[in-house]
């Protein structure tokens, strides 16, 4: 995936018809979420709109290769694995994601979608699962946060607070009870990597009760942290 790459220029992204920038494609295990632990492929767009403190993925943020929405169905299919992720970066940032998402939907496969909930996530397909990423304070870009997107949550949706100090869970804590969003959909809990222990926020959450579901990224203690299209 990483032959013939192009170097986006930083503030544009292509946005030729059926066509998206693509970072990687592959297949691994689903390292989070309620599908950790299932084979599942990744197709990751090139691109963000933020920058977090502790992002792990710096490279997509301009390093990606052109393909059409045809190519990328075709390389989706020789894996043999219904569910697919579409993550970035920030895939909600061009704007043919959406031909995209629905294109994995109408093929019958299990569809996740991975965004920092910066960008309104109204128009998703409807059958697709959105894993919205909510900033926390010591990610820097708590200003990014398009609150509206609560409104738009649906059951089978997914928020997620990376949490990498105490200052991040009780914020965590006050958002979840201002905007009811445990009366939405599931919530996932997960540490900054080498920031802040598991058992460090695992015990927080059991002494406060929250109804929430930890978990950690799986990939990175089966692979080493560094490695990619993991």
């Amino acid at each position: 995936m990483h032959e013939h790459l192009i170097q986006i220029p930083k503030g544009s992204i292509l946005t030729k018809p059926h066509t998206l920038v693509i970072n990687e494609i592959f297949h691994s295990i689903q390292g989070e979420s309620s599908h950790m632990g299932k084979p599942c492929v990744f197709i990751r767009l090139t691109y963000c709109n933020i920058r977090c403190s502790y992002c792990d993925t710096e490279y997509a943020f301009y390093e990606g290769k052109e393909m059409s929405i045809d190519e990328i169905m075709d390389v989706v299919r020789g894996y043999q694995c219904q569910l697919v992720e579409v993550t970035g970066g920030e895939p909600l940032f061009q704007a043919n994601v959406h031909e995209l998402l629905t294109r994995l939907c109408d093929e019958g496969c299990e569809v996740l979608l991975e965004t920092g909930g910066s960008l309104d996530i109204s128009s998703v397909d409807a059958r697709v699962k959105r894993i919205v990423d909510f900033k926390c304070p010591s990610s820097n870009m708590v200003k990014k946060n398009l609150w509206q997107n609560v409104n738009y949550l649906k059951a089978g949706d997914e928020v997620k607070f990376v949490i990498g100090n105490r200052e991040d869970y009780e914020w965590s804590k006050q958002i979840i009870k201002q905007y009811k969003i445990d009366q939405r959909c599931p919530i996932l809990m997960s540490v900054v990597f080498g920031v802040l222990e598991p058992i460090t926020l695992a015990e927080w959450i059991l002494e406060d009760k929250l109804k929430v579901r930890f978990q950690l990224q799986m990939h990175k203690y089966i692979w080493s942290p560094e490695t990619r299209g993991v």
